[in-house]
């Protein structure tokens, strides 16, 4: 993949201009394995005040000496066990891009062009802009794929086209897409996603009346001090589970909400997805499915943390059988979401 360097404007200060685009937007992602790589991608992510809120005085020789000198190797390590070697990529960028090319042939009838760029690391989001504007776009909507809002993923990701458009002269007109945490559409793919893995497993064991005795619903944990300062996360991950529970008639015994991915000594929201399915099979719980409501696309965090490290951990444990439910990704139920989604925050665009 090859990455131009942003121009400046022209001469004029302008673009050619007179249509709409879109930009989808996802976390980001290390070029390659190698402990430079995944340093350089670290340090940008978790120099982020959105996503660590402490003192950077205190936070960042921590931050560039321990944790940058330790992280990037084991983070390298988890990259390599899922990583896309035929196209030297993560999934999540090759997921994000396919995601952004189906989109654009739904949307190319209307003559909206469709890019996509990351927060973190490339193809990033001020290259998104500039390659739209380059288009003539003078109306852009952002989409964030994240369902739940947060100050850590939502907010920050607009905050970085806002950065973007500081630099301009002759700023395009601007919509961002708002959480989806309980849209219809998207309760009914992920509904559609369990459906389709227990009917999987079940003619895989026909025996067997129920395949899943559990469906863990687990999301990325966010410290519990940005909830208590107002974050509207865990709000809207409960909005999303209650949904999917009235959507497959499941109760909060059959479908339960944990939270993964731990950072740090500071209590995050609970229940730990990790310790929580570890501690199934002493239950008498042993033939599970994990979905991952909060990923639009499959990562680091569902496809090692979960499908790999929490899957090993439930089977040492006495569990028979784990099943990870992919993300949305790019199915036809996800691009029809997200056409949906962009059309309606197009209206009076097109």
């Amino acid at each position: 993949m090859v990455f131009h360097h942003i121009p400046a404007e022209g001469s004029d200060g302008q673009y050619p201009s007179g249509k709409p685009g879109v930009i989808v937007v996802n976390l980001g992602t290390p070029d390659d394995t190698g402990y430079g790589a995944v340093r350089r991608y670290l340090s940008e992510f978790l120099s982020d005040r959105r996503v660590i809120e402490g003192p950077p005085v205190l936070w960042q020789p921590i931050l560039q000496g321990v944790v940058l000198s330790t992280r990037p190797r084991a983070s390298g390590r988890a990259y390599a066990r899922i990583w896309d070697t035929q196209r030297n990529e993560s999934p999540l960028r090759g997921v994000t891009r396919r995601q952004a090319e189906k989109l654009a042939e739904r949307l190319a009838v209307s003559g909206v062009p469709v890019v996509w760029g990351m927060r973190y690391g490339r193809p990033s989001l001020a290259e998104a802009l500039h390659d739209l504007l380059r288009q003539g776009c003078d109306r852009i909507l952002t989409m964030p794929l994240y369902p739940q809002y947060s100050a850590t993923t939502t907010a920050t990701a607009n905050d970085q086209i806002f950065r973007a458009l500081m630099k301009l002269r002759n700023q395009p007109a601007l919509r961002t897409l708002p959480p989806f945490a309980d849209d219809p559409d998207f309760i009914a793919a992920l509904a559609r996603s369990v459906r389709d893995a227990q009917a999987q497993v079940q003619a895989q064991a026909p025996s067997q009346a129920q395949p899943f005795q559990m469906v863990v619903a687990s999301f990325h944990g966010l410290p519990k001090d940005y909830v208590a300062k107002g974050d509207s996360y865990a709000a809207d991950c409960l909005k999303t589970v209650t949904a999917l529970r009235a959507a497959l008639g499941m109760d909060e015994t059959t479908l339960p909400m944990t939270f993964q991915s731990r950072f740090g000594p500071a209590k995050w929201l609970e229940p730990y997805t990790a310790p929580f399915i570890k501690a199934l099979p002493a239950r008498g719980v042993t033939r599970i499915a994990v979905v991952m409501p909060g990923f639009m696309a499959d990562c680091l965090e569902t496809l090692d943390e979960i499908g790999n490290e929490v899957r090993e951990e439930f089977l040492a444990a006495g569990g028979e059988s784990f099943t990870l439910i992919p993300c949305l990704n790019d199915s036809p139920a996800s691009i029809d979401l997200l056409e949906k989604l962009a059309r309606r925050e197009l209206a009076g665009w097109l």
